[in-house]
């Protein structure tokens, strides 16, 4: 697929927030995008659990200890967080200031939770929520991932059906369909150029 592009200082730069059930896809989304596009950031997220094989620590997530992240809490570094199965997940602030202020988009995952609380925190951001093609295929793809039990996969099945009930208060939905990564790269890219042209739009502070 061709590179899509569009130049820092058109139009203000972009938090664009991506979300969705476990398994959906978010990570490979974000790892195409990074392939495809250089005008975004990617924040890396700071989280208490352990890596998963082939994980590196500074580039999948920044590990720490959960008295290392209630420490960041408590000094307001952290643009959202959120506990989700057990774990602490969160964004440092420092990371979407530098690429703001370079005129470069920021583009995030974050669980659904955690993306109804950036709502409050950065108004302005852009909120996509990536869908699977249908529930069968988002438990497939839980199983391929291996690592987990079976009461730990029906326990992110219940929570993807309650995530699905909040699709609705996101800005988009793209759909993920299993083997057709680019077709939802694409319209995730042809969002964000909408979203960066519009004329209303006002610079994002964090």
């Amino acid at each position: 697929m061709a590179e899509t592009t569009t130049p820092p200082g058109d139009g203000h730069a972009l938090i664009v927030v991506v979300s969705g059930p476990s398994g959906v896809g978010k990570d490979a989304l974000l790892a195409r995008i990074r392939e495809r596009s250089d005008r975004f950031v990617v924040p890396v997220t700071m989280t208490t659990r352990a890596p998963r094989p082939g994980e590196t620590d500074g580039f999948d997530y920044i590990f720490v200890t959960r008295e290392a992240f209630l420490d960041a809490i408590e000094r307001g570094e952290l643009l959202e967080h959120a506990e989700v199965y057990g774990n602490f997940y969160g964004v440092p602030r420092s990371q979407l200031r530098g690429a703001l202020s370079a005129g470069r988009d920021v583009i995030m995952r974050v669980d659904v939770q955690g993306a109804a609380t950036l709502r409050g925190v950065v108004p302005g951001a852009v909120f996509v929520f990536l869908a699977p093609a249908d529930v069968a295929s988002l438990e497939a793809h839980l199983r391929s991932r291996g690592g987990e039990d079976e009461d730990s996969i029906q326990r992110r099945l219940a929570t993807a059906a309650r995530e699905f009930e909040a699709s609705g208060e996101f800005d988009h939905t793209v759909l993920n369909v299993e083997g057709d990564l680019d077709q939802a790269v694409d319209a995730v890219l042809t969002i964000v150029q909408s979203e960066r042209a519009r004329p209303d739009r006002l610079p994002t502070d964090v």
